[in-house]
């Protein structure tokens, strides 16, 4: 059984008491840029998964029915605990190999972009995972964990991380020798390099201290969050392709068809010899750092936070009503997903031509209404053509109130 769904509630209600403890505390944890770009990318990889996440389930399938050594009763509270335990033991070497290797970094870099720590990070989540990560559980079909476990355990597991992508919360005595904890996982968010690539644990921090992996938050060095080549954008999509992107480039750019291939599975940063001399990667330096930042208006951030309440809404209705869905439905309801997300990425930005893609985004709108019940994405109504007018004069009257500030380049 899948858990995350049924607490997407209480991810938002949490997500508002942070929001207050920061208020309260005279802290600044919070940019509306940010939050929303890490919430864009989580509802984008929500939405994605309703195509990709067979993927891991058939493989999953598949390799216990004929890989399995063994059955374990599913009834069985040991099944149960074996199952939790082994899971985060096969997430902490996904994790580990997802700093280590290029294209398995190309995917889970997308969790360490965000600049900010806060709840909001806990769902700022990949939408290309899917294609290698489902490799490292197949251990668990191999020692027969039943399928129902297997999901169950996983999103436990998930479920349990979201709480540590906090900066309220100290260092937890005792219980940061066996557990994940806020403190070491923030020094796992850190690009300081005496925290590079470290404390890979999802619940256990055991596996860090077994493999050499762990390292204690230093007060005396604090944390710089974010990636050594900063993402500097604001876009959900762009995050997910950015460093395929590096890859795809250095590759096509290597002389040796050797190198071409090989850096897609080499040590994350390592580049051919060549391309490195010719097209050298300036890494900021951290004793200067500054957050990407693009200053907006309070007007402009309050119609694009309004807006992607609105992605929010369709997001829910996507994943509550997703399996029943025929795939021309999904493909159409993520594709208007994908694009109003990227809008808003460029609203975020302050490109010059955001006041354009913006009308585009709500013209859009209207084909969307016409073709959704023809595929099937949500039944034929009367109330839809009002609905989608009172929609498009709302956000008209909120583009008038921003008018002339969707137009200018941040500089």
């Amino acid at each position: 059984m899948d858990f995350v769904p049924y607490a997407v509630p209480f991810f938002i209600a949490l997500i508002v008491v942070e929001l207050l403890a920061d208020r309260w505390r005279g802290q600044r944890n919070y940019r509306v840029a940010d939050a929303i770009n890490s919430l864009s990318t989580g509802v984008l990889s929500t939405t994605t998964g309703l195509f990709t996440k067979g993927v891991g389930l058939l493989t999953y399938a598949f390799a216990l029915k004929h890989l399995a050594v063994i059955e374990l009763p599913a009834h069985s509270v040991w099944t149960w605990a074996f199952a939790f335990v082994f899971y985060d033991f096969c997430y902490y070497w996904l994790h580990r190999m997802g700093h280590e290797r290029n294209i398995l970094w190309a995917a889970h870099s997308v969790h360490h972009q965000s600049e900010d720590y806060n709840l909001s990070t806990a769902l700022r989540q990949t939408s290309t995972g899917f294609l290698l990560s489902w490799i490292f559980y197949l251990p668990l079909a191999v020692l027969g964990v039943p399928l129902v476990v297997f999901i169950s355990v996983a999103s436990l597991n998930l479920l349990y991380q979201f709480w540590v992508h906090t900066r309220h919360v100290p260092k937890l005595g005792w219980f940061e020798w066996l557990f994940v904890t806020p403190s070491n996982h923030r020094a796992h968010h850190a690009q300081n390099a005496l925290y590079m690539d470290r404390n890979y644990g999802g619940v256990f921090i055991l596996w860090d201290r077994l493999f050499g992996t762990f390292q204690e938050e230093d007060d005396n060095e604090p944390v710089i969050f974010g990636v050594t080549t900063p993402l500097a954008s604001w876009n959900p999509l762009w995050a997910n392709l950015q460093f395929y992107a590096q890859l795809w480039r250095d590759a096509r750019r290597a002389e040796r068809w050797r190198d071409k291939l090989r850096i897609w599975f080499m040590p994350t940063g390592w580049r051919p010899a060549d391309v490195q001399a010719r097209y050298p990667l300036a890494k900021p330096d951290l004793s200067q750092f500054r957050k990407f930042e693009v200053p907006l208006d309070p007007r402009q951030q309050a119609y694009i936070a309004l807006q992607f309440a609105v992605y929010v809404g369709f997001g829910s209705y996507l994943m509550n009503a997703g399996e029943g869905l025929p795939i021309p439905a999904l493909a159409l309801g993520w594709s208007t997903m994908a694009l109003g997300l990227f809008t808003l990425g460029v609203a975020l930005e302050n490109r010059p031509w955001a006041l354009k893609a913006e009308w585009a985004r709500l013209a859009l709108n209207v084909p969307l209404v016409g073709l959704a019940p023809l595929v099937g994405l949500w039944p034929a109504s009367q109330l839809g053509w009002p609905a989608l007018l009172s929609y498009s004069v709302l956000s008209m009257f909120g583009l008038y109130c921003c008018r002339g500030r969707l137009t200018r380049l941040a500089t």
